[in-house]
Formats: structure tokens, sequence, C-alpha cells
């Protein structure tokens, strides 16, 4: 096993981005764990117990908050020092760490106010899934747009230029049709956003409001009618366990 990820993670410059995924899936785990145990305790009335909302002179203080001032620690300390493995990977962790609490509330960020368990606050899952498919993405290359510096010296720079700018092309207009995963994954596998490129884009989405005529949006519409929205409900779930219904409450995030 150590010779594997010596060969595949670290030799690969890959260790990096896997200790930030990992601490990213283990804290935004936990920490919805946590908001659903303090939501749960508050809703039914239950005697306060050691997990609670964290209240500095009687100001609530999100989650966020927390995340937010780790992720600048964690930049100031690999600017100021570059540590080598394995403070590298130990700051990666922390970073990942952090960046789970920071978007794990992305919607009170966007909508200025409290929004954690409303519908508005789906947003900050998304959110999450969307960096959770760029920090994939990151581990699956090193390079983010799939080609490496030694493919770069090997041809000429004119010709890898043309390249790049295509395939920035198709995968901008994949996620302008609404594509964010499939556009962000496309970066490192280019075949993604040129497939998604090709395809419908969303009904939602600024391509198909600005390029689409009547009859194919009236297609965009039926091909991510409500059988899509359902899938798209359910992985939400899998996310977290708010759900569309839950009213407003301030009381644990």
């Amino acid at each position: 096993m150590s010779a594997w990820y010596q060969e595949h993670i670290a030799d690969a410059g890959r260790s990096a981005a896997l200790f930030l995924v990992i601490g990213f899936v283990v804290s935004y785990a936990v920490t919805r764990w946590i908001t659903r145990r303090i939501r749960a305790r508050g809703t039914s009335g239950a005697a306060s117990g050691p997990m609670k909302d964290v209240y500095i002179g009687g100001v609530h203080i999100h989650h966020q908050v927390w995340g937010i001032l780790l992720v600048l620690l964690v930049g100031l300390l690999e600017f100021r020092f570059r540590p080598e493995s394995p403070w590298l990977e130990v700051l990666a962790f922390l970073f990942g760490v952090g960046a789970a609490l920071a978007l794990d509330e992305f919607a009170l960020w966007l909508y200025v106010k409290d929004v954690y368990w409303t519908e508005e606050g789906k947003k900050s899952i998304d959110a999450v899934m969307v960096a959770l498919v760029v920090g994939v993405a990151l581990l699956m290359s090193t390079s983010p747009i799939g080609v490496e510096k030694s493919e770069l010296d090997a041809q000429s720079w004119a010709a890898a230029s043309i390249a790049i700018v295509i395939h920035f092309t198709y995968t901008i207009i994949t996620l302008l049709k609404g594509k964010i995963v499939t556009g962000l994954l496309g970066l490192p596998i280019p075949l993604l956003s040129f497939v998604g490129s090709l395809r419908l884009a969303k009904p939602t989405s600024y391509w198909a409001k600005r390029f689409y005529s009547a009859p194919k949006m009236s297609r965009a519409e039926k091909r991510f009618g409500p059988r899509y929205r359902a899938r798209e409900e359910r992985l939400r779930r899998l996310m977290s366990v708010g759900t569309a219904s839950d009213p407003e409450s301030k009381q644990s995030h």
C-alpha cells in the first residue's frame, strides 16, 4: 500500500489534493451531523447538551466564520513557509476542513441572511458538490486542463495554445448550458465537457434563454423535467438532512 501511495499519489504530486479532499469530506460530514443534532434538540425542546451553537458577546458565530479564518490561516502559512511533506499535507487537510465549514453556509453568503434550513439553503449543498467535483478533478490530474508541462515542451506553443483555447471554449459553453459539474470535470477530462457542450442546455440556463427557439426550449424543458429534478433532489438529500419543507430556523448551524 505504501509503495502504491508513493508511486501514484506522492510521486505524481497528488498528495496535497488527496488530503484536501479527505479533510473536506470528513469535515462536511461531521458538520452536517452536528448541525442535525443541534436542530433536533432545539425543535424537540430537549435539554442542552455538549453540542450547541457558539455565542460570543451575545452574537451567534456561524461555523462559516471558523472556516474562513482557517482557510486564511492556511494560506498565510503556505505563502510564508512553503513547507514540504508532511506539513504540506497537513495544511492541505486543514484547508479542506476550512473550505467545508465555509461552503456549508454558502447560502448565507449569497442571501446575507440565515437560510440554512430553508429552500434557499440548498445553494450551500450545490456549492459543496461543485467544490467536491473540483477537488476530485484535481486529484485525478496534476494539470487542471489535462495538459502536462512535459507535453507542452514536446509540441509547438502555438498548437498547444490553440488546443487550450478550443478546450476552454467548449468547457465554457457547457457551463453556460447550466451543466456545472460536467463542465468542471471536463477541465481535466476534455471529452466530458465536449459532449456536454453538444447536448441540450438546461431551460433555466443562460444559453437556453439566450439562444433557444420556442420548440428547442420545449425539448429542453421536457429533457430536464420532473424526473430529472427528482434525481437532483435525491442527490441533495444524500448530501444533507435538510428538506424543502423545513421551516426557516435560526437555532442550529
